[in-house]
């Protein structure tokens, strides 16, 4: 088996970093294909849309009859956007909001929809025009995997097992003739379901051994019918670093009943004291970094207790909900979420893919929390207006990595270091894909200084070498709806690769992407 990189006091060591001048280092990375490494899931790279805020209403939806472009009543802008990213999978209705919904309030006659208030995002209320249809409609158009989060909080098991038929089944039934007589003839084989989320709190605040005994009578009544390969379930999973819940859930839920489980984590310095989006110092930033860096050892933890029960590897571990969080925008209704994306944000982006491509073994879909007008959007709206954030560049800089083969990287990283604290500066990850094409992403998180690094690539043959930059002068950086442009990938050229060595200046929090050919 190829062995996992771990860039914190688990990495295995096996380079030498030289100092070279005052805050630079060169940093030998060692690279090589490997037989047995595995392949790096495009749904890594999936995207996660919850009722909250102006994510759905005025973000993703502005009905049929607005004077903005859109198909179905969804932005055509914001469509083209998502599909320029790839985006494998699109998580929907929650978050907690999925443990309030009730899917057939969503259906039908537009004007006999009953409405419902958002409890736990603003205590709005909605017209749930937005539904079931619209959703897997718009997931058909970009070319993604609907990813559905069922109710197992306030709803029951025969509502979860209804909407499984309703989009899966095929033959007559209840539930797809009511799909028909909606105007649907096919079914969607809609994969990939989450059995609740977050159960060990807004999904119920259960125990580990009652949501065990939940999710396998809900999963128990959920029809594989239809959908090759079965549906894909993925148990509620564990928060930052609760191992015991992912030892019961591993340990007491029969393989065959269980594809995937979950995990949380938000790169959020204080719940109490968020901190601003953009009016943030180096001290908040270095926190942002620290808190970032956790995905790591969470990770090699979780999946650690997973391997005492699966060592076959059969179950994934799922990050669907992962960013970065602070205090909402000033002037924004605090139950909405919005902030504004900056470099740091960047940073977190960058550092978490390389973190979950060289996991691939394990984690085999992430979502980003979120994608419109939410915590770190790729995208954020003002009425007809829409920018990309610095988050949407590096997930369209990475989306080299999908579906390639993972390139396993050694190395030891530089480290940055704020008053008497240090965290390693870089993060690499590498793949193949089937053109033969090398991608090798870096980020440096180091607000300070260049880090450098040289590869010897004369093991891949590589003869063309290219690159691409997504950086700025200062962290705080964001693009606006004044200048939406600010922040934006450019040409990459500060290297050198001569003999088969590739020399690569990494400046300070910067994220880099380089194609190697033959």
């Amino acid at each position: 088996m190829y062995k996992r990189i771990f860039f914190n006091f688990l990495m295995l060591i096996v380079a030498v970093s030289t100092q070279t001048g005052l805050g630079q280092t060169v940093t030998n990375v060692n690279i090589s294909a490997s037989e047995d490494a595995p392949i790096i899931s495009k749904h890594i790279y999936g995207h996660f849309a919850e009722h909250l805020g102006r994510c759905i209403y005025e973000g993703f939806y502005v009905g049929e009859n607005s004077t903005i472009p859109n198909s179905e009543g969804v932005r055509l802008d914001i469509i083209n956007a998502l599909k320029e990213l790839q985006i494998p999978n699109l998580r929907w209705p929650g978050g907690c909001f999925a443990d309030t919904y009730h899917w057939m309030d969503g259906i039908g006659d537009l004007n006999k929809r009953p409405t419902i208030v958002n409890t736990w995002w603003g205590g709005i209320t909605e017209d749930n025009s937005f539904g079931t249809h619209n959703f897997l409609n718009l997931c058909k158009e970009l070319g993604a995997e609907p990813y559905l989060s069922g109710n197992v909080g306030s709803g029951g098991v025969q509502e979860l097992a209804d909407w499984v038929q309703y989009t899966n089944f095929k033959g007559k039934s209840p539930m797809s003739d009511l799909r028909r007589e909606n105007g649907k003839e096919e079914p969607w084989g809609v994969k990939y379901w989450g059995i609740g989320n977050e159960a060990w709190g807004c999904g119920g605040n259960m125990r580990p051994e009652y949501y065990v005994d939940i999710y396998k009578k809900y999963v128990t009544f959920m029809s594989d019918a239809d959908v090759e390969g079965g549906i894909y379930k993925i148990a509620s999973g564990a928060s930052n670093d609760d191992y015991n819940w992912t030892e019961v859930l591993m340990k007491n839920i029969p393989k065959n009943m269980l594809q995937g489980v979950a995990l949380h984590h938000y790169s959020v310095i204080d719940w109490d004291a968020k901190g601003s989006d953009v009016d943030f110092d180096e001290e908040a930033y270095f926190k942002s970094m620290k808190e970032s860096w956790l995905m790591e050892e969470l990770i090699v933890k979780h999946t650690a207790i997973m391997d005492k029960y699966d060592e076959d590897k059969k179950v994934d571990l799922i990050v669907d909900e992962w960013g970065g969080w602070y205090e909402v925008s000033e002037g924004t209704n605090p139950g909405f979420l919005y902030q504004q994306n900056t470099m740091r944000d960047a940073m977190i982006a960058g550092m978490n893919l390389n973190i979950f491509n060289n996991h691939a073994d394990r984690v085999k879909m992430a979502n980003l929390a979120q994608a419109v007008n939410v915590l770190q959007a790729v995208i954020l709206t003002d009425k007809e207006k829409m920018i990309l954030t610095p988050t949407y560049h590096v997930m369209n800089m990475y989306k080299v990595h999908q579906d390639a083969t993972l390139i396993p990287v050694d190395f030891e990283s530089p480290k940055y270091t704020f008053k008497e604290e240090s965290l390693p500066a870089l993060t690499v990850s590498a793949s193949k894909d089937d053109k033969q094409k090398v991608h090798i992403s870096f980020t440096n998180i180091d607000a300070n200084y260049n880090n450098k690094v040289s590869i010897d690539l004369n093991k891949l043959g590589l003869k063309k070498i290219n690159g691409s930059i997504l950086n700025t002068g200062n962290l705080q950086d964001h693009n606006t709806f004044e200048d939406p442009n600010k922040i934006a990938p450019k040409n990459f050229k500060d290297f050198e690769f001569k003999k088969g060595i590739l020399e690569v200046t990494i400046p300070p929090f910067s994220v880099i992407v380089i194609e190697g050919s033959k």
